[in-house]
C-alpha cells in the first residue's frame, strides 16, 4: 500500500468514526432538549446536579467539536487529492510521517506547530 493510500485509509476511518460520534451526540442533544420540553422543573436551582441548560450547552460544544474535526478531515482529503498533503502549510517542508500517523489532519510540521 502506498503512503497516499495509507493516509487516505486513515483519513476515511477517522471520518467514519467522527460521523458516528456526531450522530450519537446529535441524538443525545435531541434527548436533552426533549427531556427539558416536558419538564417544568426549576433546574437552575437544583442542588442535585448540572442544569439542563448546562448539559445542552456541553453536548452542543461537543457537536461543534465533532463538526470541526469532520471539516479538518475533509480538508486533509482535499490536500491529499491536490498533492499538498504532508507538506507544512507554514514552511513548506515535509511533515514527519510519525506526526501524520498520530495526527492525520496536521497542517504543520512539529517545528512550526511549536511556534
Amino acid at each position: 500500500m502506498t503512503a497516499d493510500a495509507t493516509s487516505r485509509a486513515r483519513l476515511e476511518e477517522l471520518r467514519a468514526v467522527t460521523l458516528q460520534r456526531l450522530s450519537a451526540l446529535q441524538g443525545e442533544h435531541r434527548a436533552v432538549v426533549d427531556a427539558s420540553r416536558d419538564s417544568n422543573a426549576d433546574d437552575e436551582h437544583d442542588p442535585e446536579g448540572a442544569t439542563i441548560a448546562f448539559e445542552r450547552a456541553q453536548v452542543d460544544a461537543l457537536v461543534r467539536d465533532a463538526l470541526a474535526r469532520l471539516e479538518s478531515v475533509d480538508d486533509a482529503v482535499a490536500r491529499l487529492d491536490d498533492g499538498t498533503y504532508g507538506t507544512c502549510a507554514r514552511c513548506g517542508e515535509p511533515i514527519a510521517a510519525g506526526r501524520l500517523e498520530a495526527r492525520p489532519t496536521a497542517t504543520t510540521c512539529v517545528g512550526c506547530a511549536g511556534r
